[in-house]
Parts: structure tokens; C-alpha cells; sequence
């Protein structure tokens, strides 16, 4: 069994998701999802700290085993992506200040993974997470944005996991 965090990093908000995954079922259970609001904090170091304490708090709460994370991408504002690079990073140090390892996904490919299609909405990306995890709430769009991550993971995680299994036959 293997627990998953998923995040979705973000400098006014990073949303995390854990779900639980039972290797030998493809099983994938809900463990837990939020956000880390950063809006108190004036200055982006101040920011940068506060995604670091909360992720930490999660990480040694949840004990992860694996963790996800979206990377970053320009639409149109160079500095809202660099600002989005800064909470990247301070997600990544404290996973690997945690030697948790760290898989990447391209926003496109993890929309593709839960919806079907790399251009959907988040609305769309919420109603399927809401499926798929058999959930009796909608979680905010950051939260649903992590597990969406997670739940890609678990997706390439199980195609590691069965060429594994084989390639010890």
C-alpha cells in the first residue's frame, strides 16, 4: 500500500491531496485534501514559508510515500509564472528535504488523465475527482486540482507497478 500526495502549488494558494493506493487492486482510496492559504502573509518569502510549514505538517502527519506535483506553465503573465515557480520550489524542498520522490506532470497531461480531454475546465476536472474518489462533496478547485495530480500519478504509478511485477517472472 502506498500513500500519494498530490499537489497543486500555487503563491495565494497550494491545495494538496492524499489518496491511498492499494498496489496489487489498482485500488484508490480518498485520504485527504485542502489548501494552504498564504493570503496573511504580505511579502513572498513570508508566503514561501507558509506553503513549506503546511506541507510539512502534511507530509509528517500523512507519511507519504510518493508525492506529485503540476509544473509550472505560462499563459500569459511571465511573473504570475515565476511566482508560481517560487512556490514550486519551496513545495519540492520540503518533499525532498523529506527524500519523498517527486514526479512532474504537465497541466495538459493530468486533465487528459481525469477528464479525458487536456483542454478541459476546472469544473470539469472537479466533477470528475468528485467521481472518481466517490466523493459526497465537491472540494475547492486547488484541492481538486491536487488529487486530479495524485490521481495521474497513480495512473503511471500502476504502469511502474505491473512492469515490476513482470519483469521479476
Amino acid at each position: 500500500m502506498a500513500i500519494i500526495l498530490g499537489i497543486d502549488p500555487g503563491s495565494r494558494v497550494t491545495g494538496f491531496g492524499l489518496l491511498q493506493v492499494q498496489e496489487s487492486s489498482a485500488q484508490i482510496n480518498y485520504l485527504a485534501s485542502g489548501c494552504i492559504r498564504t493570503t496573511e502573509e504580505k511579502d513572498i518569502a513570508g508566503r514561501l514559508a507558509r506553503i513549506y510549514a503546511g506541507l510539512d505538517e502534511i507530509i509528517q502527519h500523512f507519511h507519504p510515500h510518493e508525492v506529485a506535483i503540476e509544473q509550472v506553465f505560462v499563459k500569459h503573465n511571465v511573473l504570475s509564472a515565476l511566482k508560481l515557480g517560487h512556490a514550486r520550489g519551496a513545495a519540492m524542498v520540503v518533499c525532498a528535504n523529506h527524500q519523498l520522490p517527486i514526479a512532474e506532470y504537465a497541466p495538459r497531461l493530468i486533465k487528459q488523465a481525469i477528464v479525458g480531454y487536456g483542454g478541459a475546465e476546472k469544473s470539469q476536472v472537479q466533477h470528475m475527482v468528485v467521481q472518481l474518489l466517490n466523493l459526497n462533496k465537491t472540494p475547492p478547485s486547488d484541492a481538486a486540482d491536487a488529487l486530479a495530480i495524485a490521481i495521474c500519478h497513480t495512473h503511471h504509478y500502476f504502469r511502474e507497478y505491473k512492469y515490476r511485477t513482470r519483469s521479476r517472472r
